[in-house]
């Protein structure tokens, strides 16, 4: 079961995100819940969560100062910050806690059930490097190096010409490898916050939706040739783990991989 704490100080969006959650990840998940920063430390502590989902304005304690204290002793823990304040001080501060992703609300569904996925995702993968006492940690391949924009008219305009071009090939070049968004960043000099915002600006979705569906298409092409397995079919498309790519594409499209695989041939 994956361990998630949702924290924010409003009643009802706690509820709202509670319900979505369990919703998509049923007998997958324990939510626990808190309504400020102070109880978001406390309760990721003692109910030793894996991921957290917080606010930023919080009473007592907002959620970036909850989120450097979770971090400081879980450094391998996934924080994602769901706010309805687009401050880009808010951004730099969310960058030195490493956070997964920065979601705006009102946002889509699609976007927080996709990092909530990579999240556990992340989780599974910490899990067996533990085990196995070595690390998954995968380096890029490309050597491509871009000052930081600024955030300036003309930084805008430069970063939007390079994310639409550079980084859908790089996508289509690298997306079965273990690609992440901080990797990506940094692999275009980006901060991870400030490179989330252009890409949800110029993409209109956030990156893991992003990669997901280029992925989930990639399947599709690939069920369409009954001679290639599924499990082969899973690793071709960019994931390694076959269940977590079963759960995912059903998701998405609504059927197992099996099934989707049955209609297209007309069996």
């Amino acid at each position: 079961m994956y361990r998630i704490l949702v924290a924010d100080d409003e009643p009802i969006e706690r509820q709202v995100i509670n319900k979505k959650i369990l919703g998509f990840f049923p007998d997958q998940v324990l939510v626990f819940m808190a309504e400020n920063g102070i109880e978001a430390v406390s309760a990721f502590e003692d109910n030793d969560c894996q991921i957290a989902i917080l606010d930023i304005e919080m009473p007592g304690m907002n959620g970036l100062d909850a989120a450097a204290q979770i971090r400081k002793k879980h450094p391998d823990c996934s924080i994602i910050f769901l706010t309805a304040f687009d401050e880009f001080n808010y951004a730099k501060r969310a960058i030195e806690v490493r956070a997964l992703d920065y979601l705006l609300k009102p946002g889509s569904d699609e976007d927080l059930i996709n990092v909530i996925e990579e999240a556990m995702r992340l989780a599974d993968r910490e899990e067996e490097a533990f085990e196995e006492e070595s690390s998954e940690d995968q380096a890029l391949a490309e050597d491509i190096s871009f000052a930081e924009a600024e955030d300036t008219a003309d930084g805008e305009e430069i970063a939007s010409n390079i994310i639409v071009g550079e980084v859908t090939r790089y996508i289509e070049n690298n997306y079965k490898e273990d690609i992440a968004l901080q990797d990506v960043a940094g692999l275009f000099g980006y901060s991870d916050v400030y490179f989330c915002k252009l890409f949800k600006q110029n993409f209109g979705k956030n990156f893991i939706t992003y990669l997901n569906e280029f992925r989930i298409d990639r399947a599709k092409e690939l069920l369409a040739d009954p001679q290639i397995n599924i499990k082969d079919v899973s690793v071709e498309a960019g994931y390694r783990d076959a269940n977590y790519f079963t759960r995912v594409f059903k998701r998405m499209v609504g059927k197992t991989p099996s099934e989707y695989r049955n209609g297209v041939l007309g069996q």
